[in-house]
């Protein structure tokens, strides 16, 4: 819902309210984010005469108002605001951005080029304008009432007969009132461990983090939560932010002098400085914000929800996959991948995706990207007729792509070393033998689209990883002009977006999974046009329970590719149970990274069973709610996964270690109605009551990375 009266603006969704009002001068300030409330909550607002904070000339009798203390809603360079601001134009002496109006519309808005908040809801658009500069600033804020979101974004328009370079241009900012117990929340790490959720208490400094990779990264995820040191999983005021990105992204957190706290999320003002050319206008990607007064699980619950109903993709299909990957790699024939797909069909799975090295003269990575030409020989014929024979064992085929990156080695290189991003005089940067095409250039995005629109009609093919496998380096265009090259970074994930676009909307019935190394590319950005992602390349399961928690303060499981992979696993050496490893697979989209040839028939048939088991499970995991039981701080990953109705139930997670001379570990439930009565899988029959505050005996654990898999019914 929104309001506007007297110059204030009210926004509300079921258990948030957002106030703003527009001052006597003019200025937008922010009022209030957080629970309902019955009033205006101006009268927090109160202010002091603070020493070297200046007062706006208008104002200047009157110390107590200063553009430095003031909690504002969009705030610029140049007015006397000594903080951290959301927009900057370079060579200009300020940006004064004043109230010009404002409109409320309802519909489904789509942005420029730029993924997005999908469905029908209310919208307003506040103007704001700096008279000197003849330059406007459209803050755009739609309610999404059921899913306690706000969701904002920024549009750049400019009046003048002349250009303007942004040397900032966030798409959001929001001020906190003064706190002295602020407490931020991110998810950092690296290639093989993202998303590593990290508390820290934040003083008088500025926090920031973000991606100069051209991509969201591996190091850095563009999300971020606020709250205070008493918030739990179930308890108090967070507040959540996530980014509608995928490219070179920046979030800044300041906690000021006077203790008030400003967050700014938008793209890399140190990646992108975006030329404003004479009455042209640029669009800032959304950030979507959430509040929960019931803590971090309510918040996720939030997230996730918004994410599956508005940003993923409409998607009925969630395949059982056997991929070829951690079995071959690049080693292998028709015979070869037969033989694979044999076994694979004896053990129940749906789906049979062929990875890296099927194209071109692709036998390591230092060849072939780019020559999207099945290998004939390779394969042992055309590629249709291999799609037609695992068709034949029961299987639906999959494909392993990398549209974006080039070898030097190959034919199209070699056809047109002008495609790709490049620094002028100077060797390019290789990262894993590969370049990077320069998407920056329409030509080239309409060439793959034509290659990839040839290859996916080719045969029957239900699936296609898209992967991308290295960093932007030399962020350079030879498509774009000089003043333009400080663009690239975002004119590459546009050009990303719009070859997605192009290729999802034409192949609908194929079912697009998205990875950059893993999960160097997982946020809702991409998520707008592959409805999963590959969690990680770390497909240890200790590891995994980490990465899979931290990212599930944000994205829903269905999100997330999880697979049961090799022991000793690749990546860390560690043994773990079949059991185990599908324990933390099936809180994700479940499949195998293995070689079923190589397993005893025990094993083949322990498969079965688990994929019968994940079956009967995976519209909780698909369609349920997540509450996170426990976290690696404890020694144990457990999710608790429920159906809306809260009928039925499965936790799912390991334990990391079996401790001598100790106690059953016991975990409590969350959220069951508290007169209703559940039953186990083993027929052990429990109260709600009692599953939440006495808690539920975990069975005796044996060795290391120990499985958790307890399934629960309503009986009444």
């Amino acid at each position: 819902m929104i309001q506007v009266s007297d110059n204030l603006f009210l926004l509300e969704t079921e258990h948030s309210a957002y106030q703003m009002k527009v001052n006597e001068r003019g200025m937008l300030e922010h009022l209030w984010y957080g629970a309902r409330v019955d009033q205006n909550m101006d009268y927090l607002n109160l202010h002091n005469d603070l020493g070297f904070s200046g007062q706006i000339y208008e104002d200047q009798a009157d110390r107590t108002l200063s553009p430095d203390t003031l909690m504002l809603e969009y705030p610029t360079e140049g007015i006397g605001d000594y903080r951290i601001t959301a927009a900057k134009v370079e060579g200009a002496l300020g940006l004064d951005l004043r109230y010009a109006g404002y409109e409320i519309s309802t519909g489904e808005f789509n942005l420029d080029g730029l993924p997005h908040v999908r469905g029908e809801l209310e919208q307003l658009t506040i103007h704001l304008k700096d008279e000197v500069l003849n330059l406007q600033v459209d803050l755009h804020y739609l309610v999404d009432e059921k899913h306690d979101a706000i969701i904002r974004w920024a549009t750049f328009r400019n009046k003048a007969n002349r250009s303007y370079r942004l040397d900032r241009s966030f798409g959001m900012a929001l001020d906190f009132p003064v706190s002295e117990d602020v407490e931020l929340i991110s998810f950092p790490g690296r290639h093989n461990k993202e998303r590593i959720m990290t508390r820290q208490p934040l003083a008088q400094n500025v926090v920031c983090f973000g991606s100069k990779r051209g991509t969201s990264s591996h190091q850095h995820n563009p999300s971020l939560i606020v709250c205070d040191s008493l918030t739990t999983e179930n308890y108090g005021d967070a507040y959540g932010f996530l980014m509608v990105y995928s490219g070179s992204f920046k979030i800044e957190v300041e906690k000021d002098q006077t203790g008030q706290t400003r967050v700014l999320c938008g793209i890399s003002p140190d990646m992108t400085r975006w030329t404003l050319d004479a009455h042209a206008s640029f669009e800032t990607p959304q950030t979507i914000l959430f509040y929960s007064s019931q803590g971090l699980g309510k918040l996720s619950r939030n997230s996730h929800d918004l994410l599956r109903e508005r940003i993923l993709p409409k998607n009925d299909y969630h395949p059982i996959l056997i991929n070829t990957w951690e079995a071959v790699m690049f080693d292998f024939n028709r015979e070869k991948l037969l033989e694979m797909a044999d076994h694979a069909a004896k053990l129940d799975v749906d789906l049979y995706v062929m990875d890296d090295g099927w194209f071109g003269d692709r036998n390591s990575d230092l060849a072939g990207l780019g020559d999207w030409i099945p290998n004939k020989t390779k394969l042992g014929g055309s590629l249709n007729s291999l799609i037609e024979e695992i068709n034949a064992r029961g299987m639906d085929f999959g494909l392993w792509i990398e549209p974006e990156m080039i070898n030097e080695n190959s034919d199209l290189y070699r056809a047109h070393p002008e495609w790709v991003l490049q620094a002028p005089n100077r060797k390019p940067l290789i990262s894993r033998g590969q370049m990077v095409l320069d998407l920056c250039n329409p030509e080239v995005v309409d060439y793959l689209e034509d290659v990839f629109t040839h290859l996916l009609s080719s045969g029957n093919i239900r699936y296609v990883k898209w992967d991308m496998n290295r960093s932007l380096g030399d962020v350079y265009s030879p498509s774009l002009p000089v003043e333009k090259q400080e663009e690239v970074c975002h004119r590459y994930i546009l050009g990303v977006y719009d070859l997605l676009g192009r290729l999802t909307g034409k192949f609908s019935n194929i079912l697009f999974e998205g990875c950059s190394g893993g999960g160097g590319r997982f946020d809702a950005g991409m998520l707008f046009y592959t409805p999963q992602i590959w969690c990680s390349d770390d497909t240890d399961v200790h590891e995994r329970s980490k990465i899979q928690y931290g990212t599930s303060f944000f994205y829903p499981a269905v999100s997330m590719g999880a697979h049961v992979s090799e022991v000793p696993n690749q990546q860390t050496g560690r043994w773990a149970s079949l059991e185990a490893r599908a324990a933390m697979a099936m809180a994700g989209t479940y499949g195998y990274e293995l070689d079923p040839g190589e397993m005893s028939e025990e094993e083949k048939a322990e498969i079965r069973a688990l994929n019968k088991q994940f079956r009967s499970i995976q519209d909780l995991i698909v369609e349920g709610d997540v509450y996170r039981l426990s976290s690696p701080k404890n020694e144990q990953v457990i999710f608790q996964f429920m159906d809306k109705a809260k009928d039925r139930l499965v936790l799912l997670g390991i334990v990391y270690e079996t401790r001598p001379s100790t106690m059953r570990r016991k975990i409590r439930l969350q959220s069951l109605p508290e007169q209703a009565v559940y039953e186990t899988q083993d027929g052990v029959i429990y109260s709600a009551r009692a599953l939440m505050h006495g808690g539920l005996l975990l069975s005796q654990t044996c060795g290391t990375d120990a499985p958790v898999h307890i399934e629960l019914k309503r009986i009444r």
